[in-house]
């Protein structure tokens, strides 16, 4: 077990009906009402942190400054936060100053034409 993995205490208030429910589907399978509830919570953060609408906003609140890369990491994973870190770079870097290209003739006068009526007859 990592030290990520260590138990942790945690006091909350719940809706009493909420406990009694729990506390009987953990007799029904033999279960521990912690383990229940550790399991319920690990599914709800998957699927949430699944969501789009979840990656967007996290996303959203990267870019503009309002979360810390170490907190995406935590909410999308590694990889996830790799490629918005990337992704905020580049919309954080300037326009490359780039001269327009010149009018060359890339062809030297030998371009084929193509005729694509012909193609949007068939």
């Amino acid at each position: 077990m990592s030290a990520s993995d260590d138990p942790r205490r945690v006091h909350f208030q719940s809706p009493e009906y909420l406990v009694d429910r729990l506390d009987a589907i953990a007799e029904l399978f033999d279960k521990d009402r912690t383990d229940l509830l550790v399991e319920a919570i690990r599914e709800y953060i998957e699927d949430t942190a699944d969501s789009e609408t979840f990656q967007e906003l996290v996303a959203t609140k990267y870019y503009d400054d309002q979360l810390e890369f170490e907190t995406v990491k935590q909410l999308v994973g590694a990889e996830t936060a790799q490629r918005l870190r990337l992704l905020k770079a580049d919309l954080e870097d300037e326009p490359l100053d780039l001269a327009a290209p010149d009018d060359v003739d890339v062809y030297d006068g030998d371009a084929t034409a193509v005729d694509t009526a012909a193609d949007d007859e068939r």
